[in-house]
């Protein structure tokens, strides 16, 4: 089995997908329900080139469209960034650089943030926006709103096969000096983070992985 966290949030999909996976901000999402936002998602991504290992970051904000970028970028194969959104302009300046982020989801109260730093970010050709209560411009004139991407796309679970080994970064909350990003295999993220638990039967997987066989010797000590 590839232990990738898209594979297993739509195995969890296909289990029980009626039943509630997200409540938050006073939204409340089945499984069914992130899953054919996420694949809607992921599809517009593809559409506009966003490709295997490429880098697409959102922001943390609201947390119905954070989880939903995570697995659409997951379902590609791409790599999700996460941007804290308390980060200023020279923090943004140099993650949005470092990270070779090709696609951003943010909050529109970001958009003047975004907007100013463009001009320097020649790579990053997709904005996405959510909307919320700032009343802020776009901040480009090809930048899409949230739910417009996912209305136009398809809703088909229908992308290739993925790997354990495709990862994602993690940014580092950068206090003492600018942010720095942290790779994670997707497999060890399952055994890390979710304690590489069968959900169906609660019994812990075997760990493959010599790496993870030797850190868990030395947990046990």
């Amino acid at each position: 089995m590839e232990f990738n966290l898209a594979d297993l949030f739509e195995a969890a999909v296909d289990a029980f997908p009626d039943r509630e996976y997200l409540v938050a901000e006073g939204r409340r999402l089945t499984y069914a329900q992130m899953e054919d936002r996420a694949n809607r998602l992921a599809h517009h991504l593809a559409a506009h080139g966003v490709r295997k290992g490429e880098h697409s970051a959102s922001t943390p904000s609201t947390a119905t469209e954070w989880v939903t970028t995570a697995w659409a970028v997951f379902k590609l194969r791409a790599v999700w960034v996460n941007i804290n959104y308390r980060y200023v302009h020279d923090e943004l300046r140099y993650l949005f650089a470092n990270a070779d982020l090709v696609a951003l989801v943010h909050q529109r109260q970001f958009s003047p943030r975004v907007a100013a730093l463009l001009p320097e970010l020649p790579v990053l050709r997709h904005v996405i926006v959510v909307d919320d209560d700032s009343q802020e411009p776009d901040p480009s004139p090809d930048a899409i709103g949230f739910e417009e991407a996912l209305e136009g796309a398809s809703p088909d679970r229908d992308f290739g096969r993925r790997s354990g080994d495709d990862i994602y970064i993690l940014y580092t909350g950068g206090t003492t000096g600018m942010p720095k990003g942290v790779v994670w295999r997707h497999e060890d993220v399952f055994f890390a983070l979710g304690g590489g638990i069968d959900a169906m039967t609660g019994r812990a997987w075997s760990v493959r992985n010599r790496w993870w066989r030797r850190v868990w010797r030395r947990a046990d000590r």
